[in-house]
Order: structure tokens, then sequence, then C-alpha cells
């Protein structure tokens, strides 16, 4: 049987925060979760929630004392900032006894995982998750109304991977033996066009949806309305009008550390369906 132990994972009423709890939970571990507000925070009976923000790295200090893992992401303000306090939490960690740490990689430079990369003392594994299933709830609301979805490069292909799964390989990782100094690329068990989520979604929800296909300057325009900064719209762009290799490939990490196959999106479609025949707008934490 495997030894309880006590993890902080922080971001924890995120999208994969979430999973990350859940799965650790589980497993019979101990769970302390970091929020900005506690009061909200909404999650499971049996976790310790504590309040602490990234961007001001010393309110962890109380939420260290006593944990074998810690889970961070990258981020830590609107539209993903980068967070510029790697270098203090990673010192806070050490000085505290952390001796696994996962990284939830954010797409970009950061600090915090130049920081946790060059650390020979601790055992840390980088999360490089594909597309979320998740991002599919961005949809619910245009379903519901007109019951269709549009969106441009509908014939785009996306190994999208369940968030259910990110925060499975992260749980093995914070509690288990041999996972240290490894970068996981995560993925789902197949790949889809806009067109099969489309589908999927459809026939879990028992309703016909049409996919409208818009153009790219259609798709910049409604991005633009919707308060998308432009490098946010030029990730989105080049994300979907050229999606890089690593995320239109399917990998077997989620079997290969979990021991169970990746979920499939059908899977997760029929998970949510109510949010898709819902008449009140779609929850997306």
């Amino acid at each position: 049987m495997t030894q309880t132990q006590k993890i902080l994972v922080t971001g924890a009423t995120g999208t994969v925060g979430r999973q990350v709890v859940a799965e650790l939970l589980a497993r019979g571990h101990a769970v302390r979760a970091l929020t900005r507000d506690p009061a909200t925070a909404n999650l499971p009976a049996g976790v310790e929630v504590v309040q602490g923000d990234l961007t001001a790295p010393d309110s962890l200090i109380p939420a260290l004392e006593g944990v074998t893992g810690l889970h961070l992401i990258t981020f830590g303000g609107p539209y993903f900032a980068p967070l510029e306090s790697g270098l203090r939490i990673l010192e806070l960690a050490r000085a505290a006894g952390v001796r696994r740490i996962t990284v939830l990689h954010g797409g970009g430079p950061s600090l915090l995982e130049d920081a946790v990369r060059a650390d020979d003392g601790v055992d840390w594994t980088v999360l490089m998750p594909v597309e979320f299933m998740a991002n599919a709830l961005e949809w619910a609301d245009q379903i519901v109304a007109s019951g269709e979805v549009r969106e441009p490069f509908v014939s785009r292909l996306s190994a999208m991977v369940h968030e259910g799964d990110i925060g499975a390989v992260a749980a093995v990782a914070l509690t288990e033996e041999g996972h240290g100094g490894q970068e996981y690329v995560i993925t789902g068990p197949e790949l889809l066009t806009v067109g099969d989520k489309v589908a999927t979604i459809a026939a879990a929800c028992g309703r016909e949806i049409a996919l409208v296909e818009l153009t790219e300057d259609e798709a910049v325009a409604r991005w633009r309305a919707a308060g998308h900064p432009e490098e946010v719209i030029g990730f989105l762009l080049e994300a979907y009008g050229n999606t890089p290799e690593v995320g239109r490939t399917v990998v077997d990490t989620v079997e290969k550390v979990t021991g169970h196959p990746a979920r499939t999106f059908a899977q997760w479609a029929a998970q949510h369906a109510d949010t898709f025949t819902a008449t009140a707008p779609a929850a997306t934490a």
C-alpha cells in the first residue's frame, strides 16, 4: 500500500488543479490546496484549503509546512502572465523539505520552470499536456443558444487530452518514485478534427449541432470583440492554423505512467452532456 503523503496543490481551483486534487484524494493522500480566496474554492470535503498567492511567494511559507510534494503552475495573472517569483518559490520549497515537484508547462518561457529544471536536489517532473478536452466547454453557450458551433480552421487535428488524465499523471509523479527529471507530453488516445468533436458532443447530447466554419478574419473579429489582447489572438491563429506536431501526435504517456489508457473525448462528452443542453451558461472552471 502506498504511504499517505501530504501534497500542496497550487492553482487548485483551475481546470487541471481540480483534477490533481481529485486524483490525489482518490489515491488516499492528504491534500492542501492553495487559493487566493478559500471561501469560493468549492473543493471536495477533506481538502485543507489555505490562502496564498504565487505572485506573493512568502504567502506560501505556512502552506508548505509538512508537505512532501508540490504541484506548481507557471502563471499568476490575467491572460496567463508568467510568474516572476519562481526562484523564491523554489527556495521556499527546498527549505520546507519538499521532495517532489510537478510543474504544469504554460506553453512559453518560465523562470519558475527553468529554476525547477536546474535543481538537482528535488525530483521534478514537467507536465506538457496538449489541448484540454475542457476547452470544448467554450462552445456550450452557443450550442445551447443556437444549436451550432462557429469555429475557424475546422480541419485542424488535435490529440486533445482529458484533464482528468493530466491530474492522474501529476498525482503519480508527486507520490511515486521513478518520475524525477522527466518531461511528460500528455495526450489523449486519438486525433480529432473540430467536426469530430462537434459530432461527438452531439451524440452525447442526443441532438443535432451544426458546424459553421469562420474565415480567419471573422475569427479575429470575434476574438477582438471578446476582449482578447493581440498577442493572444496571434497565439490562437498560430495554434489553430498551424498546429505544432506535438499537438497532433498521440503518445502513450498516460498509460505508461498511470497504468490505464487515456480517456476518450466520447467519455468526456458523456460526462459533460448536461452542460451542452442546459439553459444556464456553462461553467468553465
